[in-house]
């Protein structure tokens, strides 16, 4: 027969528990969890740095992303500050129409009271305004995980009215949404140019049946291929 171990060997280092898990394997798991843990308090701080007192990224008043834009500040009440896409990637673009006038939708977007507004809004004549950076998160998906990874983009008009929906207007658009595609390497498909209508959760119909998604995509891919350089065109955001 054999002899039966010490007493002290269940207390050394490599053993097992009387539950079958090594003081090893504790040590070891311990330290996953805290590098774990680590890892998304840093990206919780990374997507969170405007809460932070004292920290703010440099700003120029009216500067623009997209050239041909006239900026026109919305509310700060809109939209929130971040630091896209150094804290959230942006991999899509909503396409809205404003169920009103352009003239309109500006002066909503300039109320705090309303509570959203895109980052640009597009006349029928094809006039852009930029409202808000697009390094920002502006409130226009109606969803929070897509306000943070998207870029939207307004039309004047009603969904209801495919006349509203001009040559001109579909034209601006395209190029900027192109400029948008080329900044963040979207690609130019329907996957990732969406109307406000596919945004989960949303209660929103825009841009309606009458919006000409295959002549769009079109012209978004024709000005994706020959874009005009300039100021803010296809360079990041600062």
């Amino acid at each position: 027969m054999g002899t039966k171990g010490t007493a002290g060997a269940k207390g050394s280092a490599g053993s097992k528990s009387e539950h079958g898990i090594s003081r090893r394997g504790l040590l070891i798991g311990a330290a996953v969890t805290a590098v774990g843990t680590a890892a998304l308090a840093r990206t919780k701080l990374e997507h969170a740095w405007w809460r932070l007192p004292g920290v703010d990224k440099p700003r120029k008043p009216g500067e623009l992303d997209y050239a041909r834009a006239e900026w026109i500040a919305a509310s700060t009440a809109n939209w929130r500050r971040a630091d896209r896409p150094a804290d959230y990637d942006i991999d899509r673009v909503v396409i809205h129409v404003t169920q009103g006038s352009y003239r309109g939708a500006v002066k909503v977007f300039q109320s705090p009271a309303h509570g959203a507004a895109a980052h640009y809004v597009v006349r029928r004549d094809g006039h852009v305004a930029q409202m808000i950076r697009e390094l920002d998160v502006a409130f226009h998906a109606g969803n929070r995980s897509y306000n943070e990874r998207s870029v939207g983009i307004e039309h004047e008009g009603f969904v209801d009215r495919p006349q509203d929906f001009t040559a001109a207007m579909y034209a601006s658009s395209a190029r900027l949404a192109a400029a948008i595609c080329g900044r963040y390497g979207i690609p130019v498909d329907r996957e990732h140019i969406i109307g406000h209508v596919e945004v989960p959760g949303t209660d929103h119909t825009d841009p309606g049946p009458h919006w000409d998604w295959d002549r769009y995509l079109k012209l978004v891919r024709t000005a994706a291929a020959s874009p005009t350089k300039g100021p803010g065109d296809p360079t990041p955001p600062s």
